[in-house]
């Protein structure tokens, strides 16, 4: 094939966004790369990935469009949850790429939020662009059989699809097992299944800077908050009312969650209620400082949390416990 005389290969990228946050997490919290996937670098996999199973030039190789769709918390449900910072932070960073977003309302069944629709939205739009634009190529990044409708569809109206799936299992902080993996009816019907996990881990090995390109590099940013630092006592300070600050050290930390020790009931956190730095930094025994707050279930918890040092006993405590060994030792010595 004359490369350079080949048309324009039109992609369109598709993400099921509860999905593909999914597999971010599991990067950030379990693998060993500790690493959100970075959209940017991804869409350049895309493009290389569609080269070599076009045999085409990368430069041939274009995103035309790009859509992302998830189910969407209410603003006051998303304050409560402490979820408005890390909403806005995702939406940015699909603006900046021009990643167009679909959101619709998480409902509440049996007093859990479920995503209703989605995948029907997702599959009618795909359909109605890949129609209407023409696109060459469809990368689909999701693994519900839901989704294989829409795959079906694609592959008589002559759109080639890219699926990009995962296959992985993990113990979470609760001790329940998670599995994430492709539907195989997907897998049997995609034109080009790529299985990222077995990839990633691959050409990661070899220091493959495509693959390294697919991770952030940098921590994730903080809310910001304004709330002034006290003078921290020289130990573990009692968890007060909702807005009271408090130090004490972490216990229990793995998966993206942890508890701050505070008996009777040690406060629960994750990675959303960091102030600063990245919770990854994290470990047990470190002392912390946090906001005490509420959840929505009415629970304590700690906000705002941040790593400090340890706290020093002051000298008044030091010279107290050496005057009452003096008093211990003279009273043994009259008898």
């Amino acid at each position: 094939m004359n490369q350079m005389n080949s048309p324009l290969i039109r992609i369109g990228v598709f993400y099921d966004g509860n999905y593909f946050l999914k597999i971010s997490d599991y990067y950030y919290f379990q693998h060993d790369r500790k690493a959100r996937i970075s959209l940017e670098g991804l869409h350049e996999f895309i493009r290389h990935q569609v080269a070599e199973d076009e045999d085409t030039d990368v430069r041939l190789c274009q995103i035309t469009d790009s859509h992302f769709f998830r189910g969407r918390l209410s603003a006051t449900e998303a304050r409560e949850k402490d979820r408005l910072f890390h909403d806005r932070l995702l939406d940015d960073i699909l603006m900046n790429l021009g990643i167009t977003t679909h959101y619709m309302p998480l409902k509440t069944r049996d007093g859990r939020l479920q995503e209703k629709g989605i995948d029907v939205w997702l599959s009618l739009e795909a359909l109605e662009l890949a129609l209407h634009k023409s696109f060459d190529v469809i990368v689909l990044i999701a693994g519900d059989s839901d989704y294989l409708p829409l795959v079906k569809k694609l592959n008589t109206v002559g759109t080639r699809v890219m699926l990009l799936n995962w296959d992985f299992k993990y113990t979470d902080y609760k001790g329940e097992n998670r599995v994430t993996r492709a539907s195989q009816q997907l897998l049997d019907h995609a034109t080009y299944p790529v299985a990222m996990h077995e990839v990633i881990d691959e050409r990661l090995s070899k220091n493959d800077p495509l693959i390294e390109d697919l991770f952030v590099n940098q921590p994730e940013p903080a809310p910001y908050t304004a709330a002034p630092k006290p003078v921290r006592p020289a130990g573990p300070t009692a968890a007060g009312p909702v807005g009271s600050i408090g130090v004490s050290t972490i216990k229990n930390l793995k998966n993206g969650f942890g508890f701050v020790v505070m008996p009777p009931n040690n406060l629960f956190f994750s990675y959303a209620d960091m102030a600063e730095g990245d919770f990854n930094d994290l470990q047990e025994g470190d002392w912390v400082e946090f906001t005490v707050g509420r959840n929505h279930r009415d629970e304590d918890c700690a906000r705002n949390v941040r790593k400090v040092q340890p706290p020093i006993m002051n000298e008044n405590e030091d010279d107290d416990s050496s005057q009452e060994e003096e008093e211990h030792e003279s009273a043994s010595s009259r008898y």
